[in-house]
């Protein structure tokens, strides 16, 4: 009886070391890895609720764990914005978190099928960062070829997100984290796992065409299946979005009310009624919708479409040209922005 006595209390001392050690395990840090993320914790914010954010952002190893001590230590959460990185414990978050004080910081959304040079001024503008360095570094080279990008720009791979930045915030960081955010939400979209670097580039080029062509989120896939086909039979995309692209982003004019024939005739790579195939590159930075489409488009036997509605914002699909000539004018002006 003594000996059972014995090894049930030396099996549950053992169990308790275990789970003291496990328990102070999950309070040091998540990583070693030194890269921060900004935390919003928004007023009437509770601590499991936070604990959770954390861990779904790899910042901490345990909710639970986090819960728990900030409950022992008598934690209480702050509003505010908070710079937190996995190398840091859960003590030095907890100190963070119910210090208060939020930095100054800017809510800035980057809207969906902004250019780069478009996103640059908005950055110039909120006073993030200077239009030229911004432009500089999605054209820095080493920067391309540390995310393994094949082109000669990060156009098309800056996320189009709500961002939580700082003033005076340096183009290189900007870029590497409208990138970082890229790649991690096209990991979520069927049609792009397994795909290789040349084919994301082509689905990310006809996506950047996609979001300056839709109006209404359910025709998306179906302007991309238009895209495709064209695509496999060889024919001009005929994307008016690219004429735009010419004359806004390439020779720096101002946005056109019309496209007119003259404009379909502009001698560039980017000119889709010229050539067939897709542009050089992505015409623009888009958002999931166009993603989605552009990675996953439907069977169609659609070849055209244009501009029907112009206050709903909705499309004629067409599977032949006498078909599209029928339904009425084919060359005219479909500016999103």
């Amino acid at each position: 009886m003594n000996d059972g006595y014995s090894r049930f209390f030396f099996a549950s001392g053992v169990f308790c070391v275990v789970g003291i050690a496990f328990y102070f395990f999950n309070l040091t840090a998540a990583s070693r890895i030194n890269v921060s993320t900004l935390i919003e914790v928004p007023k009437g914010s509770n601590m499991r609720s936070v604990a959770r954010e954390l861990k779904e952002k790899k910042l901490v190893r345990s909710e639970n764990a986090l819960y728990f001590c900030a409950r022992f230590r008598g934690t209480r959460l702050k509003a505010g914005v908070y710079r937190l990185s996995p190398d840091m414990d859960v003590s030095a978050i907890l100190a963070v978190l119910g210090k208060g004080a939020p930095p100054s910081y800017t809510v800035l959304h980057i809207p969906e099928g902004y250019t780069v040079k478009k996103i640059a001024a908005l950055f110039e503008n909120k006073s993030i960062c200077a239009a030229d360095e911004f432009i500089a570094a999605s054209l820095d080279g080493a920067l391309l070829e540390e995310y393994g990008i094949p082109a000669s720009s990060f156009q098309g791979y800056l996320f189009p997100d709500t961002y939580f930045l700082y003033p005076n915030t340096d183009g290189k960081t900007l870029v590497r984290k409208m990138a970082d955010i890229f790649f991690e939400r096209i990991a979520t979209i069927d049609g792009f796992q397994e795909k290789s670097v040349p084919e994301i580039f082509q689905i990310l080029t006809i996506a950047s065409i996609v979001e300056r062509e839709y109006r209404i989120a359910s025709e998306a896939p179906l302007i991309a299946s238009v895209f495709t086909n064209r695509l496999m039979h060889h024919i001009g995309l005929y994307s008016c979005a690219t004429i735009e692209y010419i004359i806004t982003e390439i020779n720096g004019e101002p946005h056109p009310n019309v496209i007119t024939y003259a404009d379909l005739e502009i001698n560039n790579p980017f000119n889709t009624y010229r050539r067939a195939g897709l542009p050089p590159g992505p015409i623009s930075n888009p958002g999931m919708i166009a993603l989605r489409a552009a990675a996953n488009p439907p069977e169609t036997s659609y070849f055209y479409f244009r501009l029907e509605n112009t206050e709903a914002g909705t499309h004629h699909f067409s599977k032949s040209f006498d078909e599209h000539l029928d339904t009425g004018v084919f060359y005219t002006k479909q500016a999103k922005y």
